[in-house]
């Protein structure tokens, strides 16, 4: 279970100056732990530690950057059960998703291990005209500088490692906000960290409230923000963070299409998981389900039929599928929702139902476009339903969204998936399956309101460092 309380972690070490944050078990709604929070005053000194520390961590060599990141894997594959049981408590996810959130924790870290001694750069012929004839050039990847990272509830622990893992890997110091609601896993994170010898000023992972976070996106210090969370609060950052790059991660509301070749076994038990998983709050998780007009009815009731099966509960609970929501508020607005969009024509096919926090698996059908539970980012356990007749029409309805994160396509034509591939606006399309696949290593991120920028841990490498060209002459 949960320590007592939890300190922050100042330049590599444990500070608990108070236990000011109230850390909830999400389904009983009791105090679960308790945790330090910084002030403007430490967040200030972590950047200057952070700043002192560049220069030693661009100088840690590859093999010393990739046995930090070795460590971890070996500490977090050691903790396992007690890393799962508090992302568990902390953020209401079933057990069985937490414990694959760490196994994802574990492979991103491996990766970024792997990763880090391949920094590659380029020798490249700049005798392209007689002016350039004794001229040779050469570049390599160079940390871009410290850094700022602000992660969500829904994957404490993995969209942590997506920030922290491929800093380390090309030698960035960094500070990170985890989130208020869910701060113990980024906390668990630096207790491993703690355990290295990285230089001083490495890493600072520091709890605070969202109104004396402003040094996070607005301090010149920090050479990068990388922000993962909602496209109000991303877009507003990104109009404050001044001259450092940045990257956002806004999430979506993912489309899946069924066309009429699909395997409907293989489809329905695929986005059975893909809307319900994490109990819904998934940034890909499944919110559109697209039906080809001639099996719409049959699909439709077998989605329902097993939708209705799934069991909600305590999340500690091995056969538990759909835990609690982050918030009773986040609920509340869930349901309004779905009355909002009953009340606008659409049919309620299962669930509905909230007790709290807690909220049934439920479809529907018929919602007009410009409800939100079509338009918007639901975040929860809740998908709607309708159907086509023609499959590029398909792709133009799952283009009629603000957002472009992942798209799923169920079809065993190839044309038809180069099509989608080549006309649908998203940052990837899933062939066979649903939107809400992910392998840590893959370039993971959106256009239009889904973000800007690459995950994945190569791809954020690239964004964690800068090209420095050589260039050498030789006299003729």
């Amino acid at each position: 279970m949960l320590a007592e309380s939890y300190p922050f972690y100042l330049a590599n070490r444990p500070v608990a100056p108070n236990a000011d944050l109230e850390v909830r078990d999400k389904f009983s709604g009791e105090v679960a732990t308790r945790v330090a929070l910084a002030d403007a005053e430490t967040i200030d000194r972590a950047i200057d530690f952070a700043t002192r520390a560049a220069a030693p961590m661009a100088a840690m060599p590859a093999y010393a950057r990739q046995a930090v990141l070795q460590h971890c894997v070996r500490r977090f594959e050691e903790r396992f059960d007690e890393f799962a049981m508090a992302l568990c408590v902390e953020a209401g996810k079933p057990i069985n998703d937490s414990r694959g959130e760490v196994t994802r924790l574990i492979d991103t870290f491996r990766i970024a291990a792997e990763e880090s001694v391949r920094m590659l750069g380029e020798v490249m012929p700049l005798d392209v005209s007689p002016r350039a004839r004794d001229y040779t050039g050469m570049w390599k990847r160079v940390p871009i500088g410290p850094c700022s990272f602000i992660s969500p509830f829904n994957f404490p622990l993995n969209l942590a490692a997506h920030k922290i893992a491929p800093a380390l890997a090309v030698g960035c110091p960094f500070v990170l906000k985890p989130a208020s609601l869910t701060p113990i896993g980024a906390l668990l994170i630096g207790e491993v960290l703690a355990e290295t010898e990285l230089p001083i000023g490495a890493f600072s992972i520091l709890p605070c409230r969202r109104d004396g976070a402003d040094l996070f996106t607005e301090d010149d210090r920090l050479k990068l923000l990388s922000f993962t969370g909602s496209p109000g609060v991303g877009w507003a950052l990104k109009s404050r963070a001044g001259k450092k790059k940045v990257v956002l991660e806004l999430g979506g509301n993912a489309a899946v299409i069924v066309d009429a070749d699909a395997d409907l076994d293989d489809a329905v038990t695929r986005i059975l998981f893909g809307a319900f998983y994490q109990s819904g709050q998934s940034c890909i998780g499944v919110q559109r389900i697209l039906i080809h007009a001639s099996i719409y009815e049959e699909c439709r009731d077998r989605l329902v039929a097993e939708a209705s099966k799934l069991k909600m509960g305590d999340p500690k609970r091995d056969d538990t599928f759909i835990g609690p929501i982050i918030s009773e508020k986040e609920a509340q607005r869930l349901e309004t929702w779905i009355r909002s969009a009953v009340a606008a024509g659409g049919t309620l096919l299962c669930g509905g139902a909230r007790n709290g926090a807690m909220l049934e698996a439920t479809l529907l059908e018929g919602v007009p476009d410009s409800e939100a539970l079509v338009c918007q980012e639901a975040f929860g356990p809740v998908a709607v339903l309708s159907r086509f007749d023609d499959f590029d029409a398909a792709l133009e309805e799952v283009n009629n969204s603000d957002f472009g994160l992942q798209a799923g396509i169920f079809t065993r034509d190839l044309y038809k998936a180069q099509r989608a591939w080549n006309q649908l606006e998203v940052g990837g399309v899933v062939i066979g399956d649903v939107p809400s696949w992910r392998v840590d290593h893959m370039p993971y991120g959106g256009v239009k309101d889904s973000g800007l920028g690459r995950e994945g841990i190569r791809f954020a490498m690239e964004d964690m460092t800068e090209i420095r060209l050589l260039v050498i002459r030789t006299p003729g």
